[in-house]
């Protein structure tokens, strides 16, 4: 869509610090016209994230760099809920292990699940996604994007792309984990590419 579809965006304040994460973003709105700055750039701290629920998260992140800087401003939060924990490690995914006595790490939270499901026949696991886009600090009707990547955690880690639980996450219609597909196929697929793909479907759609 052209960039005169989208009156009143013109740039965003990425709350995140992750050039990953810029980069994939920035390509997606570009086409919209909308430029992402990383919050960092604009001397906004890291917010804090108090609440369980990822929705939660990403809205407190945005509104925090939104209401620092006066801009709109994008938010995520993701994470891995598995079925036999009751959900965990949920918003905690990245501090898993930290939270347990461990180390913080990929390779300490990757352990630690793999022994709370040891002995356990469920292994059903999905990736959740939500971003969040604020006009305002105050926005009473934020843009929300949700994806969910259904899977299974696997014992043996297999794969080499990917961060986090990928290698663990097996995907029983592809017959690879998250860490064993391309980056450009996970990227297709990802709980993080739909999420995505909702958010900027609604974009349009209040532009019009």
């Amino acid at each position: 869509m052209a960039s005169d579809s989208t009156p009143g965006i013109r740039r965003v304040v990425l709350a995140s610090g992750n050039a990953g994460k810029l980069r994939e973003f920035s390509a997606l709105f570009a086409p919209l016209g909308i430029e992402l700055i990383p919050q960092g750039q604009l001397g906004v701290p890291e917010a804090p994230e108090p609440h369980c629920t990822f929705i939660e998260n990403a809205l407190e992140k945005a509104r925090h760099a939104s209401r620092i800087t006066g801009l709109p401003a994008l938010a995520d939060d993701s994470g891995l809920c598995v079925d036999a924990l009751g959900g965990a490690p949920g918003v905690y995914s990245a501090r898993y292990a930290s939270m347990n006595g461990g180390e913080k790490s990929d390779a300490a939270n990757n352990a630690l699940l793999v022994r709370e499901l040891a002995g356990r026949s469920d292994r059903r696991a999905c990736y959740i996604a939500v971003l969040a886009l604020v006009r305002a600090a105050d926005d009473p009707r934020p843009l929300l994007g949700e994806g969910i990547w259904y899977g299974e955690i696997a014992d043996a880690p297999r794969g080499g792309h990917g961060f986090g639980y990928d290698p663990h996450f097996y995907l029983p219609d592809l017959g690879k984990t998250a860490a064993e597909l391309a980056p450009a196929e996970k990227n297709a697929v990802s709980h993080r590419a739909q999420a995505l793909r909702e958010l900027l479907a609604k974009l349009q759609r209040a532009a019009r």
